[in-house]
């Protein structure tokens, strides 16, 4: 993974997204059926901006509503098919207690402390670019 927290400075477009955000002290995460423990976060539509993608892969994965979306920083996944996120961080409005979700088990909502000692983490939130972007988070946090 490569991180900026430039826009654009990759040379392609981010069609992908991650949320990061604290609410009332804990990070919120979600599990993945297949990958594990991750922050919430997806693909743009056809016809969708990666800000409404976003709000609502936020809504789909955790059944948490977003809005004050701040645009931090984006970074490129290298696999089969290279491509870039955006990385959001937000302010919490809605916690619905009883989502419709999809690919997810619903909102997960860890400490600190629970998140560095989590052995279920997915391989996505193993890369040292997640701690400089929970510590920009941390930093800015509304």
């Amino acid at each position: 993974m490569e991180l900026t927290f430039g826009e654009n400075r990759f040379g392609m477009e981010a069609r992908h997204v991650l949320i990061v955000l604290k609410y009332k002290d804990k990070w919120l995460l979600t599990r993945h059926s297949i990958r594990g423990i991750e922050f919430p976060g997806g693909k743009a539509e056809a016809g969708e901006t990666i800000e409404e993608a976003a709000i609502r892969e936020t809504i789909e994965e955790t059944g948490v509503t977003i809005t004050n979306l701040v645009k931090l920083a984006e970074y490129v996944v290298e696999s089969n098919i290279t491509f870039c996120k955006a990385v959001f961080t937000g302010t919490v409005v809605h916690v619905d207690d009883n989502p419709v979700l999809h690919e997810t088990e619903g909102a997960l909502w860890l400490t600190n402390e629970e998140l560095n000692r989590c052995d279920e983490l997915s391989f996505h939130m193993k890369d040292k670019g997640m701690k400089t972007i929970r510590k920009w988070v941390e930093a800015n946090e509304q």
